[in-house]
């Protein structure tokens, strides 16, 4: 695939415990070609987060390579990859992480400012995302009187605000209820069939996998 916007190949990931390696990982091969959204369906503790963290640069391979945006981000040292994540990359998470002291807004345009974008400039586009997420009357809302299918929707416009290649999602309905999840997940395929952005969804849940152009079954650190 030459149009892919993440590649791995031959990923692996291990860890020492005690006297023991314990490999979570072993030989991935994936890509994610622009504008395509895959699921990555496994049980929980199958090795859905390790993957994705490793993908995103933010753990270390034992083994194999990865490529985001036509970089080897596992050949970057901390600096340059949270260069490349925070101009190429997305992520969600199961818990939104947002910074309690901040509004919707700000935690959305501050992926922005970390980039240097100007402060007008950061809140008008985050402005936007929140318009587009259905939050535009809770922009000044702080993360504690928001619910948390709102909570969630600030967490996909924070990863969307400088319009990266692809948003890696870490089980982002899994801390809602039926209902809201389905919303949020809804929300989730628009944007990508939208705005052409790239989501890989790691997810223990069958019926939001199906949502997905195309489903990758993760067990035993495999990938079928």
């Amino acid at each position: 695939m030459t149009d892919a916007v993440l590649r791995a190949r031959g990923l692996s990931k291990s860890y020492r415990q005690g006297t023991d390696d314990l490999t979570v990982l072993r030989g991935i091969d994936l890509d994610l070609a622009a504008g395509e959204c895959v699921a990555v369906l496994g049980a929980s503790g199958s090795g859905k987060s390790t993957l994705l963290h490793v993908l995103a640069g933010l753990d270390v391979p034992s083994g194999g390579t990865v490529e985001l945006a036509g970089e080897r981000i596992d050949r970057l040292d901390a600096a340059a990859a949270a260069r490349l994540r925070n101009r190429a990359l997305g992520f969600v998470y199961q818990f939104h992480h947002l910074l309690m002291e901040f509004s919707a807004l700000e935690n959305v345009a501050l992926p922005l400012v970390i980039g240097g974008a100007g402060e007008r400039r950061a809140r008008r586009e985050a402005s936007a995302l929140l318009e587009r997420v259905g939050l535009a009357e809770r922009a000044h809302a702080r993360p504690a009187r928001l619910s948390g299918g709102e909570r969630q929707r600030v967490a996909i416009a924070r990863a969307l605000v400088t319009r990266p290649a692809v948003v890696l999602a870490d089980e982002p309905t899994g801390n809602l209820d039926e209902s809201t999840g389905a919303e949020v997940y809804a929300l989730m395929l628009e944007i990508n069939r939208g705005a052409g952005t790239a989501f890989l969804i790691a997810t223990h849940d069958a019926a939001i996998a199906r949502g997905a152009g195309r489903v990758l079954h993760l067990d035993h650190g495999r990938i079928r």
